[in-house]
Order: C-alpha cells, then structure tokens, then sequence
C-alpha cells in the first residue's frame, strides 16, 4: 500500500507560495496551501499563479479563530472561499463551524463541483470520543470527507482520536497533535487515512513529521 504526504504550505507573497508548491509536489502527493497566511487581496493572483496545481492542493482560507492566520471580515473570507471553490481545487477545507453558521457557503461550494474537506479542530484538549463520534455525524452532512484534530494531553487523547476510524463510512483523516500526538500521524495512515500532513522541513503544526521523514519511514517498513 501506498501512503499518501501532504505538505503544509504557509507562505506570505504569492510568489514564494508558487516557488515552495513546486519543491512541494516534487517531494508529496498532495499540497496544503494556508491562504490564510497571504494579504487578504493577494489570494485572487496566488490562485492564478498555481491553477494549474490545485488539482493536488488542499485549500485552506483558515480565521484566527479556528488556529489560522486570516484576520479579516468574515464576510470577505466567505466570498473568498466562494472564489477559491471556482477554481476547483483537490480539496477545500472549511471549517465544521463556518458551515453551520453559513448553509448556503455549502450549496455555493457544490455548485462550483469542487470537494470539500469539512474540518474540526480542538487546540487544547481531546474530547471524549463520544462527542468525537457525534462530531462526525454531524459534519458528514456537508461532506463525505472528513478531518478531526485535537490536542493530546496523553497517548490516551490520540488513541482515543484514532479509534475514530474503527467504524467510520467516510474519507476520515483523524490524528492528534503535540508530543503526544505525534505518532497519531503516522498511526493515522495505517488506519485508513487518505494522506498525513507533514512539512518540508519546519514544522507549520505542533507534532508535524517532515515528508523526508515519513517517506523514509515507510520504506524502511517495506
């Protein structure tokens, strides 16, 4: 079996962004791109500059609020996402949150045709694993692709995270991070996940491998 990279790109200028996605797709199969990171008027021409690359990116438009970097209006990221979707990229990441308070960035996101990635993150604590459990039936009403993270204060938080895939039905990347997690986005592939996120080289999330990392793992394991 092969398992799949996805490398965490969080560049500032449009330029820098293309520059690191090539080194990016040479070394994994799949890119995700922070917009967030950018100026908010920088997104339009980034998305020009890699169009014909986003068939192999995770786009991700993440608010302050959900860990990311946007700080503008959320009615300015809303119409932003709305034109990252036309540009179809592999996947769109929004958050759980940002769905449920807007249903119709949904309906707009699956008229483009583009997939998108429903996301859920607690950045200080793992929840039991029933809430985990009802979190997923609640998201897989947006989308059949699914990503849960939380923060492991032990290896009981990501053994709890990982047995999430025991009796899933949908595309579920489900790891922990920090020190504790750490290994969960190894654990994670060998349990069904589509890809791991990983950097190249500094990590972008507290516990992220680097793809050379993980690439070297898995062969020795073969």
């Amino acid at each position: 079996m092969i398992y799949k990279t996805c490398v965490s790109i969080a560049e500032k200028t449009p330029k820098k962004l293309k520059q690191t996605l090539s080194k990016a797709l040479k070394k994994s199969d799949y890119a995700e791109v922070r917009l967030d990171f950018l100026n908010q008027n920088s997104v339009p021409e980034a998305l020009q500059l890699i169009k014909k690359d986003l068939k192999k990116c995770v786009a991700t438009l993440r608010p302050i609020s959900e860990g990311g970097n946007f700080s503008g209006s959320e009615k300015n990221r809303i119409s932003i996402i709305k034109l990252i979707a036309e540009y179809n990229p592999f996947l769109l990441d929004v958050e759980f949150n940002t769905l449920r308070k807007n249903k119709n960035t949904s309906h707009y996101i699956k008229n483009t045709g583009t997939d998108m990635l429903v996301s859920w993150h607690d950045f200080n604590k793992t929840p039991k694993v029933s809430v985990l459990r009802n979190k997923i039936i609640q998201m897989k009403k947006f989308s059949n692709n699914i990503k849960i993270v939380t923060m492991a204060k032990s290896i009981n938080d990501a053994s709890h995270v990982l047995s999430l895939y025991s009796d899933t039905k949908v595309k579920l990347i489900a790891f922990s991070m920090g020190e504790y997690g750490k290994i969960s986005r190894l654990l994670c592939l060998l349990l069904g996940s589509p890809y791991t996120y990983v950097s190249l080289g500094k990590p972008i999330a507290p516990g992220q491998f680097s793809v050379d990392e993980v690439k070297s793992i898995f062969t020795m394991r073969k």
